[in-house]
């Protein structure tokens, strides 16, 4: 079976195969350590490494009959959430929904008037359904978007119409939960040992991306197939665990960021889940590695410059999908364009030939580039993709020597704006 693999060939100069394989060995015993951590988890936070009791048989079947209703009945589905409550499920939509039926909104994510005000404009006279997400329902920008399509809904509908349309996904016991009983809306799980960003293979992720007509067997199958390789791959030849090393390697050199690069759009809203999974579990205590993202080869006319000869404090992981998305043949032209030389070639060997001489002009430059090899991009590989990076994070942040699971930074601005508030 193919799978989400590594490349680091092009980090040789920066990071010798000897010095990596010491590395490894010096890494091992905790690297061991992390795959048998969840049988002695003592702090509820690694529930995202066992699939089987995120997505159950009886869940999966809960998600699979409300997602049926939606698809036939709904002109827009509303997910009401922000952060880990949005970002995992939104990556697999945006990459792979194909027929727009519904059509998905995104709510809860920020604060702006206007942009609610468009969110009304769109659902004026539709058929809409919603997901509210919210782990402990404290965060301000969901909570207040879900009162007003909530009033929304139940003035449109009535209130016993709306609660039929409205779907919470939060902890047990939480507000939340007393809503959606108050209310009698249906209820999904938010895994109290779970964090919003590793939280894509429970409810949270899954209910909009059935939605959405993605096919989440298939995403969850990809993810266990990547979790039955970690297990059963030697940690020291473990793709994902070589990843965590070569970046806390590359940091002790001076590579302060890390740009995650793509040359296909379909992949910008993972990049936004990577770049979260990474910012919150290691930016703290002083230390970590700075994520960001470049979306090819439009950013290599901006960014581009100076990743090629600026400060040489970056890295770059590339996705490389394999197979071609889609096929484009350039055809001949009459008109004396000067690109004559393209002639009946595929735009997507064009769009590899682009990926190929980006990855060798900033290596040659003196920027370390990694591969992570896709062989496909659809739902079981993405499942693969979110059970790598997740594991990779765990590893990376105990090498760095933070705690991967929590989030200390983001609480001090919500004190503030409580404050402000009159919380």
């Amino acid at each position: 079976m193919e799978r989400v693999s590594l490349n680091c060939s092009k980090i040789q100069d920066f990071v010798s195969p000897k010095k990596l394989s010491e590395m490894m060995c010096n890494y091992e015993p905790m690297l061991k350590e992390i795959l048998d951590s969840y049988q002695a988890d003592k702090e509820n936070v690694l529930g995202w490494m066992d699939i089987s009791k995120l997505a159950n048989d009886e869940l999966i079947a809960a998600i699979e009959a409300k997602a049926d209703e939606i698809r036939q009945n709904a002109d827009v589905f509303i997910l009401i959430g922000i952060g880990g409550s949005n970002q995992g499920s939104r990556a697999v939509i945006e990459a792979l929904q194909v027929d727009q039926k519904p059509k998905i909104l995104y709510a809860g994510n920020n604060l702006s008037a206007a942009y609610m005000n468009d969110i009304f404009k769109q659902i004026k006279g539709k058929s809409i359904y919603a997901n509210i997400i919210a782990k402990n329902f404290a965060t301000l920008e969901p909570g207040v978007c879900f009162r007003l399509i909530r009033q929304y809904m139940e003035e449109t509908y009535g209130s016993q119409e709306a609660a039929n349309r409205i779907i919470a996904t939060g902890t047990p016991g939480s507000d939340l939960d007393k809503l959606a009983q108050h209310k009698g809306y249906l209820f999904l799980p938010f895994p109290i040992d779970v964090g919003g960003r590793f939280s894509v293979m429970s409810a949270v992720g899954l209910m909009p991306m059935a939605a959405a007509g993605i096919p989440i067997s298939d995403v969850i199958a990809g993810a266990n197939a990547m979790r039955e390789y970690m297990y059963n791959t030697d940690v020291k030849d473990n793709d994902a665990f070589k990843y965590a090393a070569i970046r806390n390697i590359l940091l002790k050199t001076g590579k302060d960021i890390e740009i995650l690069s793509y040359f296909e759009p379909a992949l910008g809203y993972f990049s936004k889940w990577w770049v979260q999974l990474f910012a919150e579990s290691e930016g703290k205590d002083g230390k970590g590695i700075f994520p960001t993202a470049c979306s090819f080869s439009e950013d290599l006319h901006s960014l581009g410059q100076y990743i090629q000869s600026g400060q040489r404090i970056i890295f770059e992981t590339f996705l490389n999908i394999e197979e071609p998305l889609g096929n484009v043949i350039i055809p001949r032209d009459q008109s004396s364009d000067g690109f004559d030389y393209l002639d009946d070639k595929d735009l997507a060997w064009v769009n590899r030939v682009a990926y190929e001489a980006t990855i060798k002009a900033h290596a040659d430059g003196g920027v370390p580039c990694l591969s992570i090899n896709i062989p496909k991009l659809d739902a079981f590989y993405m499942g693969q993709m979110f059970y790598f990076f997740e594991m990779a994070c765990y590893a990376s942040g105990r090498i760095l020597g933070v705690n991967p699971f929590d989030q200390p930074g983001v609480e001090a601005y919500k004190a503030n704006m409580f404050e402000a508030l009159g919380r």
